[in-house]
């Protein structure tokens, strides 16, 4: 017999199981967690509540696997300092410009130039950028990216391009996630129900994300507290060194054959040829599920949590936010001499895009054993 929503919701905790009504789109995607859509991040009021319940108050904090940064933006947001890494160069780039401090003024005074500059290249487009876009967008998104590198904010030009990339790229709306091939005929679109043409042109996306940009780095600069700061690690979190000492760590690492963290934001690797790390990832050895695949990826994040953990003070906590629905996390603390003191269940129903559905997600709080 399936347990009544009573008995699944009395295994739960309340306080980090929000519902749409608590927790609007708005709320979760609030200020710099938009700057560019990612798949598996965790909603930044958990990390607020996290950090308040287990984090003293000017503590510094590490998430090994940053992601889009939103431990860091949630520890600058609530008083502390905070070290990211991760592995992925386009997930470095968009936490830098998340997190940095910016001069108001230049900074709008730079992308209305921008904005006032759009317009398209001769030259033409090759490989990636010619297969997935319409020749007009493509044009547009290389003239784009040219100019940006004539700024002081380049790096906040590049993440407006690689917003508006993902966009502007031929697939159906509906499937921005995850497209497979290039969308050149129209289609019946599920999101809009009726039937849609693909996308010819990139500036409308442009000049939207400009001005959003720019509102969102404005509304976060007013909410952080200004004296703490956070540093970004490119790196493989198996070997980065690491400085000073940490009161806490929070994280959410990727969880095995879901998400391939590279290729899902490939235009940017291609429109601004970042450095690929994808053989390093986690499980690039041996992809999927299998139980080899399974078994290199606890020990992958058993060698991070072993590289890492010897930074924190005594007694700091060890926070890690995952779907564990293999139970994989009691023997990857077992392996790095960490105790669990605390697992905190929540229901996850708020999703974005055609990935409906509804899961458990666990919230381990651990400490090294004496």
């Amino acid at each position: 017999m399936a347990p009544t929503q009573d008995a699944l919701y009395a295994g739960l905790d309340l306080d980090l199981s929000w519902s749409e009504r608590d927790l609007p789109e708005r709320e979760r995607t609030k200020h710099v967690h938009r700057l560019h859509p990612y798949l598996g991040k965790f909603i930044p009021q958990l990390v607020e509540v996290l950090l308040g319940r287990y984090v003293s108050v000017g503590g510094r904090v590490l998430d090994p696997f940053a992601g889009s940064g939103t431990t860091l933006v949630q520890s600058l947001e609530s008083g502390h300092d905070a070290v990211g890494g991760d592995i992925a160069a386009f997930n470095c780039l968009l936490m830098r410009v998340k997190t940095a401090r910016y001069n108001e003024f230049t900074l709008e005074k730079e992308l209305r130039d921008a904005l006032s500059r759009r317009g398209r290249t001769q030259r033409r487009a090759s490989g990636f950028v010619r297969e997935w876009y319409a020749p007009r967008a493509a044009s547009e998104l290389l003239h784009f990216r040219d100019l940006a590198q004539e700024y002081e904010h380049a790096d906040v030009l590049c993440v407006v391009l690689a917003r508006a990339a993902r966009s502007a790229r031929l697939t159906s709306h509906f499937d921005l996630d995850f497209p497979r091939a290039p969308t050149t005929e129209p289609y019946w679109c599920h999101k809009h129900r009726r039937t849609c043409t693909p996308v010819e042109e990139a500036d409308k996306f442009i000049s939207r994300y400009l001005l959003d940009t720019l509102g969102r780095i404005k509304a976060f600069h007013h909410v952080r507290d200004r004296s703490r700061a956070a540093h970004v690690i490119h790196g493989d979190a198996r070997e980065i060194e690491l400085e000073g000492r940490f009161d806490a760590i929070l994280t959410s690492p990727p969880y095995p054959g879901l998400i391939d963290y590279h290729e899902q934001h490939r235009y940017a690797y291609e429109l601004l040829d970042l450095d690929d790390r994808r053989d390093r990832e986690l499980g690039a050895a041996v992809r999927g599920t299998s139980k080899a695949a399974v078994e290199e990826y606890v020990s992958g994040i058993a060698s991070v949590l072993a590289n890492v953990v010897p930074s924190l003070r005594p007694q700091a906590p060890v926070m890690v936010v995952v779907n564990d629905r293999r139970d994989l996390y009691p023997t990857i603390f077992e392996r790095v001499g960490l105790s669990v003191v605390e697992r905190l269940e929540r229901h996850v129903n708020r999703r974005t895009g055609r990935r409906a559905g509804e899961y458990y997600e666990s919230i381990f709080v651990a400490v090294r054993e004496p």
